[in-house]
């Protein structure tokens, strides 16, 4: 006789929504909503004595053409506009004046390159398009030297009849993006690339005007607000990889970034660190004792830099793979000072699956609320970071960001640390509202892996790797 019993999954718990601390310091002041929020409250650091200027002055770089449009593009920040996408969630755009309490404008005609017309044509004839038009956007950038101190943030306008030169994967690694960023961050200089077909020509302009503006404010130094529950004297420390050849027949090297953040999850800054000699398993490296001892150190000392030399109380280390044993050990003797140590794999693509069912028994028409957790072990728990979040719904009782399909939830496993594992995943959850360089009210990864992900990628693409840390606005 067959035992046709449902299988019994342990008990489940909805974690509540991270709370975040924007411009005011009253104990109340605080909202779910990001956009809301810093629309009542206005950024975390607009009181600061060493914040944002009154102006954040935007050099340009693009054909004749081009510069005229993104001239335009700074005007239309300080518009107001209505959202035709997800309203649901997304609040009128009032502005960079009224809402961050800095105005955007042109830095002037001698920080503004002008690409010859011609480039497009260059481009399209080229055997190797993507050099063609690396090398015209590199010496664009390198005239900017020359008025450095004129601005502070640069436009680069994107054409998209130059896609060809964007990705190249067959003779050489090169993403456009990756190494536009990677050549400003070398020169200290933080750009935003402006791409004809999205933030020119997409439809829905509060939407581009919201993204723009934040990642504008963020990349001239400001921060747009912060988490407000997280233990104190907390450091995060977010590691990832990208592999390299040093030559065509070469070994492999790994660059390996370690993203640092504060109790409040504000990034501070990233190392990045040439591992030679690393082992790697699948596609994945992992470092030994001495490398990963190296790196967290390192990463120590960014936190001590920014806290007056103050030891953190607390680490808590994310990667998206297993902690191998030497790397547990490297970690740890490197954070022997520390008082608690938590070692935090975070994993996608699980293969689990949660459907939401209502009072009637039956599947619900939104998925499962964002913040489930589910333990599924003394160590391991899923963690549903993308969800039905009625909390940030500004119309209606539901918000689904993602808008359809079934979220897959995080595999988030403890490989050391004996603190409150619902701490553990409650920061997670926390630190998937941290990104500064969108208006959503979530990522599906914590912003420790999310950005040093991409770290790692833009940096393998710099030519000349220093060891000093970077600050994390120049890579946005």
């Amino acid at each position: 006789m067959s035992d046709k019993r449902p299988f019994g999954l342990t008990a489940h718990e909805r974690l509540r929504e991270p709370l975040l601390r924007f411009g005011s310091t009253a104990d109340n002041d605080v909202d779910v909503h990001p956009l809301r929020g810093l629309l009542r409250y206005g950024p975390y650091s607009r009181n600061w004595i060493a914040g944002v200027p009154d102006q954040i002055r935007i050099a340009m770089i693009g054909q004749q053409g081009m510069i005229g449009k993104m001239r335009g593009l700074v005007s239309e920040l300080e518009a107001t506009l209505r959202p035709r996408d997800a309203a649901a969630y997304r609040p009128d755009y009032q502005g960079m004046s009224k809402t961050f309490g800095v105005r955007p404008v042109g830095a002037g005609s001698a920080s503004e390159i002008i690409l010859p017309d011609t480039l497009t044509d260059d481009v399209r004839r080229a055997r190797k398009p993507y050099v063609v038009l690396a090398e015209a956007l590199q010496r664009a950038i390198t005239q900017l030297k020359a008025t450095r101190n004129d601005f502070d943030v640069v436009f680069i306008g994107i054409d998209a009849a130059w896609e060809p030169a964007f990705v190249e994967r067959d003779e050489e690694d090169f993403d456009l993006h990756d190494y536009l960023k990677a050549v400003g961050a070398s020169m200290g200089v933080s750009v935003q690339l402006i791409r004809s077909d999205k933030a020119l020509d997409y439809h829905c302009r509060a939407s581009v005007m919201w993204r723009l503006s934040i990642a504008l404010y963020t990349k001239a130094g400001g921060v747009p607000w912060v988490l407000e529950d997280i233990h104190p004297q907390t450091a995060f420390i977010g590691i990832d990889y990208a592999m390299r050849r040093v030559q065509d027949d070469g070994p492999r090297f790994a660059i390996c970034c370690a993203q640092v953040f504060d109790a409040e999850g504000s990034g501070l800054e990233f190392i990045a660190y040439k591992a030679d000699g690393v082992s790697v398993y699948g596609d994945n490296p992992y470092l030994n004792h001495a490398q990963m001892l190296k790196i967290i150190a390192r990463s120590l000392t960014i936190y001590q830099r920014k806290h007056y030399g103050d030891l953190p109380k607390r680490v808590v280390i994310h990667k998206n793979t297993p902690f191998r044993d030497e790397e547990v050990d490297g970690c740890l003797n490197a954070l022997s000072s520390v008082d608690a140590v938590e070692l935090i794999q975070v994993q996608q693509d699980t293969g689990w699956r949660g459907y939401r069912v209502d009072a009637a028994q039956k599947v619900a028409g939104y998925p499962v609320e964002r913040g489930s957790l589910m333990p599924i072990g003394a160590h391991e728990a899923l963690l549903w970071s993308r969800g039905d979040l009625p909390d940030v719904a500004l119309r209606g009782a539901h918000y689904f960001k993602e808008g359809k399909g079934t979220p897959e939830p995080l595999l988030i496993t403890r490989h050391a640390g004996r603190g409150d594992f619902g701490d553990v995943c409650s920061d997670t959850l926390g630190l998937t509202k941290m990104d500064w360089n969108n208006d959503g009210p979530y990522d599906g990864m914590p912003v420790t892996l999310n950005y040093a992900g991409r770290l790692a990628q833009i940096v393998k693409r710099m030519p000349d790797l220093q060891p000093h840390p970077y600050p994390v606005r120049l890579f946005m």
